[in-house]
């Protein structure tokens, strides 16, 4: 199995509705107040803490899974901690409807694999996507496989250059 080739499950970021949560802001996925903290092992604790409902998001979260979000998640200021604070847990991949433009560079240079997937708030209603079902991705093939019903879905290959990015660890290391 490959570094592209992992299994984990999938944390759909839904409200009460059960609809996949819009504009999370990099604010509600890593707060002001803990920027102090540069060790990237030590921001996970923070992951999500200032997003109602989700507080308890770092005792949740794996090695593996993948984080799933409505559109323009990420919105917001340059904070780079709001890409490490998933890093830091063992989230690998991150798909949503959308990415505010920052931290979708963000997350690039830095080689956290990322999917725009207009697809995924559907995915979740429609019960195809079940929260904490676990799941294979493929980012080489772009496919997640639901273990549970071993149900297939493609998803959005990753460009080249995040490909390369990806490789070499970040953006600083190609």
């Amino acid at each position: 199995m490959s570094e592209n080739q992992f299994s984990g499950r999938l944390i759909l970021l839904t409200a009460a509705d059960g609809r996949l949560i819009a504009d999370i802001d990099t604010d509600q996925i890593f707060h002001n107040q803990y920027l102090h903290i540069t060790e990237i092992n030590e921001m996970g604790r923070y992951a999500l803490g200032n997003l109602e409902g989700w507080k308890d998001f770092p005792q949740l979260a794996r090695q593996g899974d993948v984080v799933v979000a409505g559109p323009n998640f990420g919105a917001g200021s340059s904070r780079q901690h709001a890409v490490d604070c998933f890093r830091a847990l063992g989230v690998r991949l991150i798909i949503a409807e959308s990415f505010g433009a920052i931290y979708k560079r963000n997350a690039i240079n830095s080689g956290m694999p990322i999917i725009e997937f207009p697809q995924a708030g559907e995915m979740a209603l429609k019960g195809k996507w079940l929260h904490l079902a676990p799941v294979d991705v493929d980012l080489d093939s772009g496919l997640i496989k639901m273990t549970d019903t071993a149900e297939t879905f493609s998803l959005p290959s990753l460009s080249k250059v995040q490909r390369d990015i990806i490789a070499k660890g970040s953006l600083l290391s190609v």
